[in-house]
Parts: structure tokens; sequence; C-alpha cells
């Protein structure tokens, strides 16, 4: 079985709160992440709970409709990403007549659960026969170190030789 998704779109919460509950579900086996979220305190753990419970309804719907046995213990939270949704945006009163800005935050969760022990891998294509194999490009020659300039002596400042000469007669 594939992996099966549900996405909820519009939360009314801010999306870097949502991200510190799908933290702590990420990775983790099903009923482990329902256990987190029943016993979170966080507001956005609700709604987290909502989505995964969509998600394995989506995965136990799938299963049925390709005739697969599925155990709903064995899935697994593959894929938990919290995105940030529309800003709407309201204006509250301010001292001195002045209006300033509200931002009500949305967020959009999207999970995706997959079996235990199904890791989905691309297989790697195999070279064609007549197909060269890769060679390592050859090294650039080192660029010999440029001459180093020599900083001109800066004038002494007071009498040359030639002016104490020209002084002391």
């Amino acid at each position: 079985m594939s992996d099966a998704r549900a996405i909820q779109r519009g939360v009314r919460q801010s999306a870097r709160k949502m991200r510190l509950v799908i933290d702590l579900i990420r990775g983790r086996a099903v009923p482990e992440a329902y256990a987190i979220l029943r016993f979170s305190k966080k507001k956005a753990a609700v709604q987290i709970h909502k989505v995964l419970k969509s998600a394995v309804a989506n995965a136990e719907q799938a299963a049925q409709r390709a005739n697969k046995p599925l155990d709903v213990d064995r899935l697994r939270v593959r894929y938990a990403i919290v995105n940030e949704g529309q800003t709407l945006k309201r204006w509250t009163s301010a001292s001195m007549g002045r209006a300033t800005p509200w931002l009500k935050r949305t967020s959009h969760v999207e999970i995706r659960v997959g079996e235990d022990g199904a890791t989905v891998t691309a297989p790697a294509a195999p070279a064609p026969a007549g197909a060269k194999t890769a060679t390592p490009a050859p090294k650039r020659k080192a660029k010999p170190a440029a001459k180093a300039k020599t900083k001109a002596k800066p004038k002494a400042k007071g009498k040359t030789a030639a002016k104490k000469k020209k002084a002391s007669s």
C-alpha cells in the first residue's frame, strides 16, 4: 500500500504554534501519535488529531478499494508538515486616534501515513550496454602563487640626507 494523506487548510492558528505539536508525532506509530495528541495541552493538538484521523481513514479506504488487508496499528506517520496559510489582516484601535494591525494567521496541515514495514525506494536504472562508466573529471593544475607586491617605503619625515648636508654647510 502506498501512503495515504490528509490535508486541512485554513486552520485558524499560527503555523509556528502548530509546528510545536506536529514535531512530536512525526515518524511515530499511529497509536502512539493518537496518545500524544490526546494528552497534549495545546489547542493545535485537536486540529492535528482530526487530520491524522482522516489520513488513517483514507488509508483504510485505499486498502479496501485495493482489496488488501490493513492493520491500522502498523501504520506510521511518514510525513507531517505545517505550512503558513492566508493571513487575515484586521485593525484595532490604538491611542490618539490611530489604528494598529492585527494579523490573524492561518495554517495548512498535511499528514501522510504508511505501513510500518513498507519502505518505498525507487529501483536503480541499469546502465545501457554500450555506455561508458563514469570517470572522474581531471584535476585542475594549481595556479602558481602570485608574486607578492612589495610596499613602497614611506618617505622619512623631516630632513633627508641631501638637505642635512646642505643645512650643515
